[in-house]
């Protein structure tokens, strides 16, 4: 039996404050081009910041940079945490 923690996908939007992810998957080819550069890419790690309510942006961090999303981008976002 393996001791290490089975990892969960869920939706980059889904993560909460302070919780961290690696992208494994981004649903839209359109967005691509767009989230490569705001250096957003499969592989890299995320750390959730802050979610504004009412379908309001997303605030991530990815390698000591911050930035913000819609939430129609985010839930493109898939991580593995």
């Amino acid at each position: 039996m393996s001791n290490r923690a089975e990892k969960m996908k869920k939706i980059l939007n889904q993560m909460r404050y302070g919780e961290k992810g690696r992208i494994v998957e981004i649903k839209t080819t359109g967005l691509r081009a767009k989230l490569m550069g705001m250096n957003i890419r499969i592989g890299k790690e995320v750390k959730m910041l802050a979610k504004q309510p009412l379908k309001g942006p997303v605030a991530i961090e990815v390698e000591n940079a911050q930035t913000s999303l819609s939430q129609e981008m985010a839930k493109q976002i898939v991580v593995e945490v």
